[in-house]
């Protein structure tokens, strides 16, 4: 049975499309239908113009036109001005965790000793219904003081510890809909779902427990899309009883277009932000997708994209460089290593990157971390409270650096081998294929990847195909070479996976979405936005 909900003057209507389980009921109900309902009449429509304004940007940059600075907004760029504040509990943040919304994992980030854990709606969750709900009722416990989970397999107990991390919740960003919603037939913004559900029954409980309302939001390309958040901050709000500023928010810098606009996202948001942070997965596949149509911008192997160097080094000074002169938080990327079982080798080798990743981080200025598993967190605050004894180093304003467009623009210098290839291959259908089944976290050769990961890869080879970029070896990469190491790849996955795994992990299927995008003359936006079409 459909479940609607109505706003006090009977419209509009949110219509569910699925049953509401019980375990859910207390989630769904009339009271926070109608405050999403509320959401997407006032900002649904916005949210869609702003979508299109993003195509009419790219058919600029696909005639050739490059990212630049603004030109009407020099005003908020040369302007003196700050954040409205930072609430006590989110002044350190030198080393957040983040992860999906499953419970067991959530306990465990909660009680890793990082000074704050994201909760990831998003890039590290696959938005199936179940994991989108599941989510929210492990939100409710949490801000109740209720959150544990015993394992039915081992019987193990997980509960809360003494002093575990401040919550951030990534909400899904503006591109993605919630399917298994509707407002007068349409799907509804899949971020304003996941927030409005969350803010209306949460917010007031998380206040008084001292804390907050506190998010991160992903994938803006511009201070338009800041102030539809910062709009729908004010107006739920206000909905809700609380204080103007009491939501606050770290705004992802992971596109290339929203590298051009920190001041104006930050000033757009000035009452309810905290922070950026540099989201250098996305960030690439952004760089690729917005710009990769020209030749002068093809990247190497992904490997040898590293932050130290070319537009990546350029975009994190910036970030640190704008955020402290207004007041805010700058956030460094994630070190996604994750623990060898029994190679200590490997071990000492994969934290030594994290070591020298987080050195750089700190040095440059920044104010805080990201790790994706919590064996990384006592690595990465060893180096910051070496480097950063204090809460922040927000003081560090960085006046000696300047940083241009074409500083912003600067490819990396590199190589495309065939193996390059072969492991875009190897994680893009992997990945996806545990996206099908429902898991957004997934551990692959040491790596703990989330789908920016699998966007990249599918992206590098698209963009190879497109400009015939030439490998090590000579050989140009076409269609007939990337057939074959696909087919090759996919055999070795067969075999790892046995013909059961192959099957339930689908792999198949994976496959076929990953061909698909690679060779699509007209780049896909999100690989995500297909895949759903499988799941939903």
């Amino acid at each position: 049975m459909a479940a609607t909900a109505e706003t006090q003057n009977a419209e509009p209507i949110l219509e569910l499309t699925v049953p509401v389980a019980d375990a859910y009921s207390h989630i769904l109900t009339p009271e926070a239908l109608t405050f999403v309902a509320a959401l997407e009449t006032a900002f649904g429509d916005r949210r869609d113009a702003l979508l299109e304004a993003r195509m009419e940007r790219q058919a600029r940059y696909d005639a050739g036109e490059l990212p630049d600075f603004l030109e009407d907004t020099r005003d908020i760029r040369s302007g003196d001005w700050t954040i409205l504040n930072t609430p006590s509990d989110l002044q350190d943040r030198r080393v957040e965790i983040t992860g999906p919304v499953d419970r067991k994992m959530m306990i465990n980030a909660f009680n890793s000793g990082a000074n704050v854990f994201m909760a990831d709606f998003e890039d590290a969750s696959s938005p199936t219904w179940d994991n989108m709900l599941s989510g929210q009722v492990n939100m409710h416990d949490y801000a109740r003081g209720t959150l544990e989970y015993t394992d039915p397999k081992s019987g193990k107990h997980y509960e809360m510890g003494k002093n575990p991390a401040v919550l951030k919740v990534r909400p899904r960003g503006w591109h993605m809909q919630e399917a298994h919603a509707t407002l007068n037939g349409s799907p509804v913004s899949a971020g304003l779902f996941d927030f409005g559900l969350y803010a209306f029954h949460n917010a007031k409980k998380l206040m008084e427990r001292g804390t907050g309302a506190y998010f991160y939001l992903p994938k803006m390309e511009s201070h338009q899309e800041a102030k539809l958040w910062d709009d729908a901050f004010s107006l739920a709000e206000r909905m809700l009883e609380l204080p103007h500023g009491s939501f606050k928010a770290t705004v992802l810098i992971e596109t290339l277009p929203a590298a051009f606009e920190m001041d104006e996202i930050l000033f757009a948001l000035k009452d309810h932000i905290v922070g950026l942070n540099c989201g250098r997965w996305d960030y690439i596949f952004s760089y690729i997708k917005r710009i990769g149509g020209n030749a002068n911008y093809l990247l190497p192997d992904r490997s040898q994209v590293g932050m130290g160097e070319a537009f990546l080094k350029a975009y994190s000074l910036l970030l640190i460089k704008t955020c402290h002169r207004r007041g805010a938080h700058a956030m460094g990327g994630m070190a996604a290593q994750i623990p060898v079982k029994n190679d200590e080798a490997a071990n000492e080798a994969a934290f030594a990157k994290v070591r020298a990743d987080k050195d750089r981080e700190a040095s440059n200025g920044h104010d805080g971390t990201w790790v994706a598993h919590p064996a990384l967190v006592p690595v990465a605050l060893e180096v910051f409270n070496a480097l950063m004894p204090q809460a922040n180093q927000i003081h560090r304003t960085r006046d000696d650096l300047t940083i241009t467009r074409e500083d912003l623009l600067e490819p990396h210098k590199g190589t495309t081998s065939e193996e390059g290839i072969r492991e875009n291959i190897r994680v893009g259908v992997q990945y996806i294929g545990a996206w099908l089944t429902g898991r957004g976290a997934v551990p692959l050769y040491n790596l703990m990847e989330d789908a920016a990961t699998a966007e990249i890869s599918r992206t590098q080879i698209w963009q190879q195909l497109k400009h015939g970029a030439k490998l090590s070896d000579g050989r140009q990469v076409d269609r007939a070479l990337v057939n074959d190491l696909y087919a090759d790849e996919m055999t070795g996955l067969k075999d790892a996976y046995g013909a059961e795994g192959f099957a339930s992990g689908r792999l198949k299927e994976a496959g076929d979405l990953f061909l698909d995008l690679i060779y699509a003359s007209d780049f896909k936006e999100f690989l995500t936005t297909p895949a759903y079409e499988l799941i939903k």
